[in-house]
């Protein structure tokens, strides 16, 4: 592994730019996708290396994987309803297939509650607002799950830009719906990577003190 890189599908903003920030602090190099410059001088200078390419682009995506060897994928792309057309699908399946192609042992795809079997979880109001872009994540979710590869998929619940809580858990529940800030949804991404814990695992992302109703639900306690 230390030969390897992580490759990180999302590292501009939001959650993935939390999870390259935590990612520097640990003794790997790490590769971020970039379609746009915007983003580049804040992460080389917090020592990752950029690589430009369109996760729409499967060939651009191929170039960029292959330019070394990759440890493991961490993909947390993804579109709102107005953008027309996203990645949630098209691209984090381009990243799936180009990580097979280039071997590489582990992907962890962040992914949305809501999505796949827990839909259970939402409002049907929620449900239909969001529901394009659920189908499009449950899609990818899928073809993860039948690449081969050793994954782990991370549903987070609705996300909030402060600071970590340190409250945030994962769950296999798939019933389980609240929020949790995003710099706790990097811990756990970080957490899962560097263990084998949640090996081939759908979870769910929520905050202790922030689920809506159910308290009681099983936890799986990821040390790394």
């Amino acid at each position: 592994m230390t030969d390897s890189s992580i490759f990180l599908a999302g590292a501009s903003r939001g959650v993935g730019h939390e999870i390259a920030r935590l990612l520097t602090q640990k003794p790997v190099k790490v590769k971020a996708l970039l379609r746009s410059p915007d983003a580049q001088s804040t992460l080389e200078a917090m020592g990752i290396s950029v690589v430009f390419g369109d996760a729409m682009n499967r060939a651009e995506v191929d170039q960029a994987m292959q330019a070394e060897p990759i440890w493991a994928v961490v993909s947390t792309i993804g579109g709102l309803p107005k953008d027309g057309q996203r990645s949630d699908y098209l691209g984090n399946k381009n990243l799936i297939d180009a990580a097979v192609q280039a071997g590489v042992q582990r992907f962890i795809l962040v992914s949305s509650i809501g999505s796949g079997n827990s839909a259970v979880a939402l409002p049907p109001q929620v449900l239909e607002t969001l529901g394009p872009v659920l189908i499009e994540k449950a899609q990818a979710e899928q073809h993860l799950i039948e690449s081969g590869l050793n994954y782990t998929i991370i549903r987070p619940g609705g996300l909030k830009s402060e600071p970590a809580t340190g409250n945030a858990v994962l769950t296999p529940d798939p019933a389980i719906a609240g929020s949790i800030h995003r710099a706790d949804v990097a811990d756990l991404v970080c957490r899962c990577l560097f263990s084998n814990q949640a090996d081939y695992k759908v979870l769910s992302a929520v905050d202790r003190q922030m689920t809506y109703g159910q308290t009681e639900f099983e936890v799986l306690d990821v040390i790394n």
